[in-house]
């Protein structure tokens, strides 16, 4: 499954605004707002009061929502309509959002020393994780951070490969995904993916800059770089963060070692042992996918034992011309059968579904919420697929969550933490099982239990795959930040990165006059990406308690709680909260347990680990690289 942008805009905007959730309390009234300020003015010098307090953050939160709905209509017309005037009104409204998030944060210091209520005090602490990645207190570093940040997401949206130069062939990132996807060719996969590549390099020299100026901010707010000011996003310290990061990996890291092996050996058959070492990385081109971080383009290429009854989704959609909103209409049905209420329809009007005849945009995979109340959105070019099916189900988890804590304060309206709202997204994709496409009639029967290690080993190469590249983006920009890699040791420590984590290579030698973390969206847009590791964890995590909740018994895999109210309120109840409670908080709302645990996520994929085991002992693959 792709990844997607939640948005630099929708719901972390400029590396991470906003967030949280309303405190069971109420919002402050009206009447009691126009209070608070009159007396904040009225006391501007002395010892600082709660009331003072209370004062600043309504008027905080008043400012920061309406420079943020500006800031998304206009990062929405940029990234549908790229040009350089709308790059520009785009950076412009970012540069407007960060200098207020920067100013605001050093008013907040203000109250340091005030003994707060427990909402105020994290309203307080939120509004300081704001800034995500705040532009030094120097208004010509502001604009041009706003410009440079602008600049990076337009370069990646614009990017093309155009074979062998001819301009009446040239490849969006959608096309180029599609042939690695589907072409079976060595090398002509190492040219799309060398060509797809370049786009890169010349993001280098501005992205160096960009990093200049996000730490420089981030010292001025207290913190050693914009790296540790990404990583205190998590209600814990920084250090206990990194460290909970590398235990949840070791307990993944042997199943991931053994699809690692199999895959290996099985294109190893395909492709011959000069092309692919039986001891060595994976050379990346040959994964299926742009940056090989998922592996399920290659499944037709393994040896699992298909059922009698295996099916082609992406057949069944085609045959029974489902187009680009029906897909969307599919993934809504689902919500509607939890119990929430359908999308309003505006979302239907002003949605992105497919990829426009006569102009760029950014393909990339959002939802969003402009006004941070009812305009829902998806930014997507829907492929009829069966890939795309399950990403626009994931999609959508974005924009219910978005409305179910849209009654929060608008500090709390985001998720729990950046994880989660991944992972609500990627949950229901897990519900997206033969069980459920029987009840919607997309297939007649559902394949025999005979056919489960096939299916299993499908959503491994997507999910269990993705785990260590879920890891390297972000180790990756922590060490950059931090000043512990050089620019001119970007490439080298990227591709370091990748084989300590992924066991892949580049199949060409790269220098570092190739800037290969720029083909990645999520780069030049800044956008965090640890997100979509702890969302592997906290999907299945939420997965097997709904499926408890909804009285469903059996392997885990097997379980959709597709048209289970039970399961719908229990989700709804987490949803509802927004960033309002600590996220060990919310998570046990849902699950009952206040630790995110890997164990769900082993559980799911025990039978496939024994037989995987049994597959490279019997073919005599090594594990390891």
């Amino acid at each position: 499954m792709a990844h997607r942008l939640i948005g630099v805009v929708g719901i972390c905007l400029v590396g991470g605004l906003l967030a949280s959730a309303q405190d069971p309390n109420q919002s402050t009234p009206p009447q009691q707002k126009h209070n608070n300020l009159r007396k904040a003015k009225e006391v501007s010098t002395g010892t600082p009061t709660v009331e003072q307090a209370q004062a600043f953050l309504d008027d905080a939160e008043k400012r920061l929502m309406d420079l943020a709905v500006k800031q998304s209509r206009a990062s929405w017309v940029e990234e549908n309509f790229i040009t350089v005037d709308t790059e520009a009104w785009a950076a412009d409204a970012g540069e407007k959002l960060n200098t207020l998030s920067v100013e605001l944060v050093k008013q907040a210091a203000r109250f340091d020393g005030v003994k707060l209520p427990p909402v105020m005090s994290r309203k307080m602490k939120l509004l300081k994780l704001a800034s995500g990645f705040p532009a030094p207190n120097n208004p010509a570093e502001q604009k041009e951070l706003a410009e440079i940040a602008a600049s990076l997401d337009g370069d990646y949206g614009r990017g093309k490969w155009c074979p062998d130069g001819a301009q009446d062939k040239c490849m969006d990132v959608t096309a180029v995904g599609t042939l690695m996807a589907e072409n079976r060719d060595a090398e002509e996969l190492k040219r799309a993916w060398i060509g797809w590549h370049a786009v890169g390099a010349p993001m280098r020299q501005k992205y160096a800059r960009m990093v200049e100026l996000g730490d420089k901010g981030s010292r001025e707010l207290g913190f050693a770089d914009a790296g540790a000011l990404w990583r205190s996003n998590y209600d814990m310290p920084p250090d206990a963060f990194e460290k909970e990061l590398d235990r949840l990996w070791e307990q993944l890291r042997p199943l991931y070692l053994s699809l690692h092996a199999y895959v290996r050996g099985q294109l190893g058959k395909k492709y011959g042992k000069e092309v692919v070492p039986p001891n060595g990385p994976i050379p990346a081109h040959l994964l299926g996918n742009i940056w090989a971080q998922e592996w399920n383009n290659v499944y037709p290429l393994m040896d699992s034992p298909k059922p009698a009854q295996s099916y082609d989704l992406t057949k069944i959609l085609r045959e029974q011309k489902t187009d680009a909103r029906g897909m969307a209409k599919y993934g809504e049905g689902f919500f509607t059968s939890l119990g929430f209420a359908p999308l309003p329809k505006t979302f239907w009007e002003r949605s992105l579904f497919t990829k426009p005849a006569d102009r760029d945009v950014v393909c990339h995979a959002s939802a969003w919420d402009i006004d941070y109340k009812d305009d829902l959105r998806i930014k997507m070019c829907i492929q009829v697929t069966d890939e795309d099916f399950r990403v626009i189900h994931h999609e959508l988890g974005h924009n219910f969550y978005q409305r179910a804590y849209n009654t929060q304060p608008f500090l709390f309206q985001n998720s729990a933490n950046d994880g989660f709202h991944e992972a609500v997204g990627d949950t229901i994709a897990l519900s997206v099982t033969p069980e459920y496409l029987k009840q919607i009639e997309l297939i007649q029967s559902v394949p025999p239990a005979s056919g489960d290690i096939d299916y299993l080993l499908e959503q491994a190469l997507a999910k269990v795959a993705f785990l260590p590249f879920g890891l390297t983006i972000d180790k990756w920009r922590w060490e950059v930040f931090s000043g512990q890699v050089k620019p001119g040791e970007y490439n080298k420590a990227w591709w370091d990165l990748r084989l300590k984590y992924s066991g892949v290579a580049p199949p060409v030698a790269r220098t570092e006059a190739d800037f290969d973390p720029g083909a990645k969206a999520h780069v030049p847009g800044n956008v965090p990406y640890m997100r979509y590791f702890l969302a592997r964890i906290l999907q299945f995590q939420f997965q097997r308690a709904l499926c408890r909740q909804a009285g469903i018994h059996g392997p885990l895999h097997r379980c959709s709680i597709y048209n289970n109210k039970t399961a719908g309120k229990r989700l709804n109840d987490m949803l509802a909260l927004g960033q309002s409670k600590p996220w060990q908080e919310a998570l046990q709302t849902l699950t009952g347990e206040k630790e995110m645990d890997a164990s769900a996520l082993a559980d799911y994929f025990a039978p496939l680990k024994l037989w995987l085991d049994e597959q490279n002992t019997a073919h005599n693959y090594p594990v390891g690289w």
